[in-house]
């Protein structure tokens, strides 16, 4: 089955931290552009976050710059977003994504959602 899967969400205190995890089933990550995004109650999905598949190229959302960090390890077939400095503006839902293309740069996935795959979403809540 091919799919994408999420885990390392939860509940955090203001200031805290926490990383998710991302991996496939199916086919592998590391030919590929991987995302994090999410989504807040009444609130369109945002790109957070996406990094190339070589590792060289990544990008953030303005409102995650300087605590956010991504990363992959594709002997793992796993993608990471470490989460510092939680807010509660952080709360969200998280989602995982892969395009529909080896070639899709982290600029179209993460800024114009050219996505083909979804995780099922992982929840993120910052609350003291």
């Amino acid at each position: 089955q091919v799919q994408l899967v999420e885990s390392g969400g939860g509940l955090v205190q203001p200031g805290g931290s926490l990383t998710l995890s991302c991996t496939s089933s199916g086919f592998f990550l590391n030919y590929y552009t991987v995302g994090w995004f999410r989504q807040a109650p009444g609130k369109e999905r945002e790109g957070v976050s996406c990094i190339s598949s070589g590792d060289d190229g990544s990008y953030y959302a303005d409102s995650v710059k300087g605590r956010f960090t991504i990363s992959r390890d594709n002997a793992k077939n796993t993608v990471y977003l470490q989460m510092n400095s939680l807010k509660p503006e952080d709360t969200a839902v998280y989602y995982c994504a892969s395009p529909p293309s080896a070639r899709t740069t982290i600029q179209a996935m993460c800024l114009l959602q050219v996505v083909d795959r979804w995780g099922q979403g992982t929840q993120v809540t910052v609350s003291s």
